[in-house]
Formats: C-alpha cells, structure tokens, sequence
C-alpha cells in the first residue's frame, strides 16, 4: 500500500548511550573466565548486541544521525569534538572484556574437535569484534593481547597486520565448521557438540548461515582494505554471503536487565520510564526521507509523526537553543506508524522501525549491508556478480528489516516489495537508480549512500567507518545549512570537513600501558589506515 509523504522540517539526531553485559561472564578479565562453552559462548553474542548498542551511539553521534535535543545541556565533546582519552573510553574496555569471552571458548575447544562448532563460532565473533576495535582506533594489541594476569602491557599490532590475520582466522574457522559437518554427518558414532537456539541466540546452530556470516565479515574486511593490505586467501567459501539479517535474541523481554538494549537505552525501561531523551533526529538525515534530497516511505517507518503535519522532531548537531525541540517520550525513533497505542510503554512489542519492542531481536550484521559490500565488491573485481542487482537487494533488505515486527511477521499496510518500486518510481536520483551512475565514483556513490540510508540508528558506528573511508554520503564542507553537512556547529576541527577523524586511546592505557601505546596520536589528523584523507 502506498503511503503519501509530507514534507517536513528536517533536522539532526546524537545519541547517548550505556552497555550492560547481560549477565556477564568475565567481570574481571584480568581474571579467568569460568563457565563452561555452552555458557560462555551464548552470553558474549548476548554482550555484544549490548555493546553494539554503544557502537551505534558512538557512530550516530559522528555520522549525522543523531543530534542533542532541547531541553538538556553539558553535551561538551560530544558537539565540539575537543576529545580526551576518556570521551567514548568504554568502547576499548567493553570490547576487550568481550574479547576474553570468545578468547576462552577458543582456548577450552581447541583440543576438543567434538566442540568444532563452538570454536568457529568464538573464532569468527573474535574477528568481527577486532575488527570493529582497529576501525575505530587503528593499531590496537592483538597476538599478545587476551593473556591476562600474564601479559597487563601487551605490545601494539600494526592494524595492517592484524586485518591479514583476521581474515585467515575467519578462514580457519569455516574449515572447521566444514570439518565438523563432515565428520557429524559421516561417522554415526560422532560425539560433535551441536550449537542450538540456546547456545546459539543468534543462529540457532545453522552452521550454513555461520559460514556465511564469516564470509560476510570477511569480504568487509577486504572492502575496507582494498589496496592497502595484501590478503592471502582472496577466495570465498562457496556457501556465499548473508543473504539474512544475523539477529540476536536470547528471549529479549521487558523483565529487568533482559530488555533488547536498543529499546532500553532509547525507548522504555522495564519500568515503563522514558529512555534517554537527550538526542533527537537531525536534519540532515531527515532529508534522505522527507524531499528534500530523496522521497522514501521509510522515513514513516522510523520516525515518530514523521507523516503528520507535527513532523519528526529534528535538529543539526551542536545547535543550542531554547528553540530545539525536545524528544517525545519514546524517542523520536519510535515510529509513529501502526502502531497505535502500541506504541505506549507498557504494551509496545508489536511495532516496526528501528525499535520495534523490547522483544525484538539486536542486529549484528544486516543483510542489507552484506548486499550492499557485494556490490561494491563487484564493482571493484573482488567478487563476481551484478553490482546493480545487488545494489537494489540491498535497498530491498533494508525495507524488509524496517517493516518486520519483532515476531518476524509483517501487516499488510507495510508491503516492503511495494514500497520498495515505489521508491524506485518516486526518485530518479542515481543514488537510487543505479543504472543512471555513469562513473566507478557515482557508483560507489550510490552505494555508500544506501548503505548509509540503510544503517541508520542500528549501526552508526559502521556508517561512520564508510564515510571515513569514502567520504560518502556527500556533504558540503563548510557549509551551515543542516541538510548539506551533519558537521556540528560548535565543532573545532580544523580540517575542511570540520569533523574528527578518530577517537583516542582511553585513559587505562595511557595510565597503564603507556610505553606500548601508540604516541601523537590527534582526533584531526590521525587516521585509520583504510582511511581518505
């Protein structure tokens, strides 16, 4: 069913955020892990849905998808970008404690080939979180690293190194999810250890999707890198990519501590008291739904009142004024569509959008992203396929995430594949015809944009890396119309863009690992190593 679309007044969102380990493993890493791999392994995919939460906070506070809302003040670094070794610190610390998780399941089934399944997966979740580590602060320890009470001063990898060797560690775990296959379906006396939907809250054991997933995070490891690091494998398993978004959900519900970590931090506690109301919509996002640069009836999905002549609350990123509107209860996330009073706190559950409930699942790879690295990847040789095929797959899974409730179902007013054509019909922009690019450039242009459309609010962190990469979505530099920059307007960078280009190491290594940590290092002119500069 097509939905008209109003035009509205645009504006810029920033998020806040906390994570909590939901019932956390490792409190200590400098102590050692106990548990059991059936208990160990479930609960570090639980922590790091939670820890993508911060993720997001961080990146949408970069990117242009978030901005500080009325009513609130001290927003400081995070609207001037005047950042100290403690601004966004928890990101390091939260990661590695995660890190020691998955490290110990690695350690307590490398011997044990009945417990191949496991290994792989703690080896794959390994890669993936190291590699979110060096995209945000470039050389981070690696093969000293994870030692605890051993090693409390672990050397500094060179993040060139580490992508190589992440990638064969991807490698080696899909060998030995194909091993363990081989060996449960072949031998009838086999004693292999299967993953479940309780040992697996993000799968529930299809090791198919398992390879997959590494596949995916693999070639993104290739994307990020092309040109920069010489890979050793460049070949990928014949299972192909994510074709599904890998969701986690270990029985999210509204009791205390057991709440999908997006809706608790933004949406509603378990008390039914309002999440964090610090940070709303900002313009420039906005204007990729509401006309201004593109017509797109996900906006309705997204955004409170984005389709009634209210509007989507909204402003652009370190604006402060007795003006700037203040956040509906909820979050202005919450979408306002078909939900009626649903979207109440104690009885929401049922709603689309970004937070759909506190029963929905926490994404950690969409299949949206996984269409849209395809594409690029056969754009640039790394992969064979059709870049606009997959471009439009990408777009069309970004739809069918934002229309899915939490349960998986979808209402009949909310057709993604109808949709979907009317957003081809609505726009003849080359970002969303990919046919009307004429360049490599407007190409990867295009892509990055609905990669960017496509990942807003859920991963902020990887839009951020995408534009650091890319420079895409195009914003005009220097420029004060909020819908042409998502730079803050109090921010004190120098550079053309007026935006940061890193985070700094955090306080506990400079207090504690000082002469191992890398020296010099700006938020202006230091970079990630895949990074345009």
């Amino acid at each position: 069913m097509k939905k008209s679309l109003l035009i509205i007044a645009t504006g810029l969102i920033v998020l806040g955020s906390s994570c909590k380990k939901y019932l956390d493993i490792n409190e200590n890493p400098n102590q050692a892990t106990s548990g059991t791999p059936e208990v160990v392994l479930p609960q570090a995919l639980v922590f790091t849905a939670s820890n993508f939460n911060t993720f997001n906070t961080y990146g949408s506070q970069q990117v242009g998808y978030s901005a500080n809302a009325g009513g609130y003040g001290g927003f400081g670094s995070a609207v001037t970008y005047d950042y100290s070794n403690a601004t966004f610190a928890g990101l390091w610390t939260s990661t590695y404690d995660l890190l020691y998780d998955f490290q110990y399941v690695i350690e307590q089934t490398d011997t044990l080939p009945d417990y191949g399944y496991f290994n792989a997966a703690a080896k794959i979740m390994k890669a993936m979180n190291f590699q979110i580590l060096i995209d945000t602060y470039n050389d981070v320890p690696y093969k000293s690293s994870l030692k605890g009470i051993s090693n409390l001063t672990p050397e500094y990898d060179k993040a060139e190194d580490i992508y190589v060797d992440l990638a064969n560690q991807l490698d080696t775990a899909i060998g030995t999810i194909i091993t363990t296959m081989t060996e449960e379906s072949t031998n009838p006396t086999s004693n292999v250890k299967p993953l479940s939907s309780a040992t697996d809250p993000m799968f529930g054991g299809d090791m198919e999707k398992w390879i997959q997933f590494a596949n995916t995070v693999k070639l993104r490891l290739f994307i990020r890198a092309n040109g920069k690091v010489t890979f050793t494998n460049t070949t990928f398993d014949a299972a192909g990519f994510l074709t599904s978004d890998a969701i986690v959900n270990p029985g999210y519900t509204r009791d205390n501590g057991k709440q999908n970590p997006q809706w608790n931090t933004w949406a509603y506690t378990y008390t039914g008291a309002a999440g964090n109301k610090a940070w709303i919509p900002t313009k420039f996002m906005l204007s990729f739904y509401d006309g201004a640069k593109l017509n797109d009836y996900r906006g309705q999905a997204i955004y409170y009142n984005f389709a009634t002549s209210a509007g989507t609350v909204s402003n652009q990123l370190g604006y402060e004024n007795s003006s700037v509107p203040s956040s509906p209860a909820g979050s202005a996330w919450l979408s306002g569509a078909n939900t009626g009073s649903d979207r109440g706190s104690t009885t929401a559950g049922k709603s689309i959008g970004i937070l759909k409930g506190p029963n929905a699942g926490e994404p950690i790879l969409m299949a949206s992203e996984s269409y849209f690295l395809q594409a690029e990847a056969a754009l640039r040789g790394i992969i064979t396929g059709d870049a606009k095929t997959l471009f439009e797959n990408g777009i069309l899974a970004s739809y069918k995430y934002l229309y899915m409730k939490p349960d998986g179902t979808y209402d009949n007013n909310w057709d993604p594949a109808t949709d979907f054509d009317s957003y081809l019909a609505d726009n003849d922009s080359y970002l969303v015809h990919f046919e009307n690019a004429t360049t490599l450039e407007e190409q990867v242009e295009a892509i990055i944009t609905q990669k960017y459309i496509a990942l807003n609010f859920i991963h902020g962190h990887e839009a951020w890396n995408e534009y650091r990469r890319t420079h895409y979505p195009a914003i005009v530099n220097g420029s004060t119309n909020a819908t042409l920059t998502f730079a803050s307007t109090q921010s004190i960078s120098t550079r053309p863009d007026r935006l940061p280009t890193r985070v700094l190491y955090p306080l506990t290594e400079s207090s504690n690992n000082s002469v191992n940590m890398p020296k010099g290092i700006s938020p202006f002119s230091s970079f990630i190593f895949w990074a345009l500069q």
